[in-house]
């Protein structure tokens, strides 16, 4: 049975039963130190110095679990980087451990992290990851939380990639006005765009001008952001669906430039959204089409939630003047809860209708568990 999992687990990463012996060394020695499994009879004998490597596996799985990795997340960082299991503990590890801990990773968030960013620890200290923290410090400021967003999602070129070819897009990126929050926003966002080839960036930034964005305006990062996201055969799709709609290219064109984010939108949930504003809500395309922003509200929490409140205050003649659906949506959550409080004899059951699909949310999740 262990072999099986053995088995399991060394197809997982990926390597064959006939790698070369340093790399099944490097495994097994996960295998047995994460798990604490005896290793198989027929395996002692792949290679002589087994026992070796098993021991210097055994101190880095011993320093892990002295900082409170689980066994999951030390078999997890060494799938992703088998090298680390024979890295010295106290010239290479501990010093890289220590400067995130200094971050504020403590306990289960150093664990959880390095689980998933075990890259990071065949980096150098003083050529890569200090200089990587400074260069990221100086755009997301002293928000550590955005620092291990970025570095949850970069992990990969902060090991291959030259801090230079960053700073050149950076520099680029704030040529065409994004700076301050809306770069550092975009780096924790879509890290990608800040690796890409320069070239390739002046054509993402050029296709985004020639939809209609100027370089002085706020929503050029939006729209960058978008694109950065999706192929042009995905962003064509997303049209084609609107126009089975009735709305045009323009429309689409006009939708794009006014809320760029909602082209991230699944076409799922777009259909299902304009489904429910031109036939159940009975909106205008032209509504949508001034206020795309709606397409990317969540129809089971907010959207049909705050229908139906209103439908009952209209049954109910509660309102001296007809209330738009079309502000309602538009209200903050403590808006739209004060203006049920306006009607204190029904407010129960106001509220009742309003929090329903959480009820009916959670009735779910009990029947699946």
């Amino acid at each position: 049975m262990q072999r099986s999992f053995i088995q399991r687990d060394l197809l997982e990463a990926r390597l064959p039963w006939n790698a070369t012996g340093f790399t099944v060394r490097l495994v097994v020695a996960q295998l047995v130190h994460c798990y604490d499994w005896e290793l198989p009879d027929d395996m002692l004998a792949t290679d002589l110095d087994m026992a070796e490597d098993l021991g210097l596996a055994q101190s880095v799985a011993n320093f892990f679990r002295s900082l409170g990795f689980s066994n999951a997340q030390i078999a997890s960082a060494v799938r992703v980087t088998p090298q680390i299991l024979f890295a010295d503990v106290e010239m290479k590890l501990r010093p890289k451990i220590k400067l995130f801990q200094d971050l504020g990773l403590v306990e289960t968030h150093l664990g959880k992290f390095f689980s998933r960013n075990s890259t990071l620890l065949t980096c150098s200290l003083d050529k890569k990851l200090i200089p990587s923290i400074r260069f990221f410090k100086k755009i997301l400021g002293n928000s550590n939380e955005d620092l291990f967003k970025v570095f949850n999602r970069c992990n990969g070129f902060i090991a291959r990639d030259d801090i230079l070819k960053l700073s050149t897009n950076i520099e680029y990126l704030e040529s065409c006005g994004i700076v301050g929050s809306q770069l550092s926003k975009l780096l924790t966002r879509q890290p990608r765009i800040f690796r890409m080839r320069e070239s390739a960036l002046r054509d993402l930034v050029a296709r985004v001008v020639d939809m209609g964005f100027s370089t002085d305006s706020r929503m050029l990062v939006h729209a960058i952001h978008t694109l950065s996201c999706l192929s042009e055969q995905t962003f064509k799709k997303k049209c084609e669906l609107l126009k089975t709609f009735g709305f045009s290219d323009n429309d689409c064109l006009v939708m794009f430039r006014r809320t760029p984010g909602v082209f991230r939108v699944s076409e799922e949930k777009m259909k299902l959204g304009i489904e429910f504003f031109l036939n159940v809500a009975k909106f205008d395309k032209n509504v949508l089409v001034s206020r795309p922003i709606f397409l990317m509200s969540s129809l089971e929490d907010r959207v049909i939630p705050r229908y139906q409140v209103l439908q009952i205050i209209k049954s109910k003649k509660l309102l001296k003047t007809d209330r738009s659906f079309l502000y309602i949506l538009e209200y903050t959550e403590n808006k739209f809860l004060e203006f049920i409080s306006r009607f204190p004899d029904d407010v129960e059951e106001l509220l009742m209708a309003y929090k329903a699909h959480l009820l009916h949310t959670s009735s779910e999740e009990e029947e699946n568990t």
